[in-house]
């Protein structure tokens, strides 16, 4: 019998990093997603295929269940197998029934989205994952590969959320984000991939007496969320690009690659990669295509 799950991909709009130690967080879900399917088969093994949006395969492999039981771990050049055994083995801990009252398996994973794009092809994994075995997608996550589990929230729910970490236990509030400005928004790709682990470790490693930022960062998450008008959005989503910047000690990236551009524009997640947030009065698809940004999406064509 053939089972499918399906998780939306993540845009993180505001509190990147500061999530991690309590900030409020803002996060839209993306019409873009990645589907799992399962079926049964024999040898004691997983037989995995990952496609990438374009239907090629970007990861193809099989799993002994004893690999999975044990959390064998396979040399450096496999690091997907390595991760992918990681996730399985925390989710078997939780719920082994998928291995010790099975034969087998076919499981094939399939992307709506690039996997270059960074919109959660980990985080929708995790969810998809733990609605097949039946388990927390918050705790496999912790458990696994670790962060603050905004992502999972986006994978979970078909709406604009404000998420937050209390004590550890991850805050979930369901809001209607819908301004009449959303023609004035569009998603910008940066050519490159960030890696969030990576990003995080250096958060960690520069991150200063952050709390005393966190109360006003919360504040500036309010008015973008409740903005009425593009000015203030505009304005509110400036101030958050600058005190991220000075607690991460980096420049914005309208500072970095887009001074001469007549907006704003926020960066989304992990600094330095995956997409950006610009907004302005006219449609800035040409002006970023002529920096060499050829993907760009708007509002509309990418927000759940």
């Amino acid at each position: 019998m053939k089972k499918t799950f399906y998780s939306n991909g993540k845009l993180l709009i505001t509190g990147e990093y500061v999530v991690l130690d309590g900030a409020k967080a803002f996060t839209l879900p993306t019409k873009f997603g990645q589907n799992l399917i399962v079926e049964e088969a024999d040898g004691n093994l997983i037989h995995w295929t990952s496609y990438d949006s374009d239907g090629s395969i970007w990861f193809e492999d099989t799993i002994p269940f004893l690999s999975i039981a044990r959390k064998e771990r396979f040399d450096d050049s496999a690091t997907i197998k390595n991760t992918l055994i990681e996730i399985l083995h925390k989710a078997y801990l939780m719920n082994s029934d998928f291995i010790t009252k099975a034969k087998g398996y076919h499981i094939k994973t399939e992307l709506t989205f690039p996997k270059i794009w960074g919109l959660g092809t980990s985080s929708t994994v995790i969810n998809n994952v733990a609605q097949w075995l039946e388990v927390d997608a918050f705790e496999l996550l912790k458990r696994s590969f670790g962060g603050s589990g905004y992502d999972i929230a986006c994978a979970q729910n078909n709406t604009g959320i404000l998420y937050q970490l209390v004590d550890e236990k991850p805050i979930v509030e369901i809001v209607d984000f819908n301004p009449s400005f959303t023609d004035k928004i569009f998603f910008v790709y940066l050519n490159k991939k960030q890696d969030s682990k990576a990003a995080i470790a250096s958060y960690y490693n520069k991150i200063g007496d952050v709390h005393k930022t966190i109360p006003a960062i919360n504040k500036i998450t309010k008015r973008i969320v409740e903005a009425s008008h593009l000015k203030e959005f505009a304005l509110a989503l400036e101030e958050h690009e600058i005190a991220l910047s000075n607690i991460l000690e980096l420049h914005t990236v309208k500072e970095a690659l887009f001074p001469d551009f007549d907006g704003v524009i926020k960066s989304l997640g992990a600094w330095g990669g995956d997409f950006v947030m610009s907004v302005s009065k006219e449609n800035p698809t040409d002006y970023f295509k002529e920096k060499g940004f050829e993907v760009v999406v708007p509002f509309s064509e990418m927000i759940l």
